[in-house]
């Protein structure tokens, strides 16, 4: 595992997010197939971010990083604010932990897919 697949699991989930948000306000197959397809891909990125790595460290880096990433693209994309200054500041701390996780930048071992 390292950030480039974290972030693959990251953006893919963003794109799974936000068509299932528009699908769910707004209906539309176009919507929900692009949600769909965000989550397929998310399926994908999880199993490489998996394979030779722990759940542990793979789950606690995702949860921050997609928190960041979401919240951004949120803050910046469907213009949502939080409600209350200390969940900024909440973020903050996030970002601060997910140094301490010490990922590598890059994958150091090669993915292998999986036999069925």
């Amino acid at each position: 595992m390292s950030y480039l697949t974290v972030l693959g699991l990251c953006f893919t989930e963003i794109v799974g997010d936000f068509g299932y948000k528009e699908f769910a306000n707004k209906g539309g197959i176009k919507n929900f197939l692009i949600g769909t397809v965000g989550y397929i891909g998310l399926i994908c990125c999880l199993i490489i971010s998996l394979q030779n790595s722990q759940i542990l460290l793979v789950n606690a880096a995702w949860d921050a990083l997609s928190t960041i990433i979401e919240s951004i693209a949120a803050i910046i994309i469907l213009k949502e604010r939080f409600n209350d200054p200390w969940q900024y500041f909440g973020i903050i701390l996030i970002s601060v932990g997910i140094f301490f996780l010490k990922l590598p930048v890059l994958k150091t071992h090669k993915f292998v897919l999986p036999k069925l």
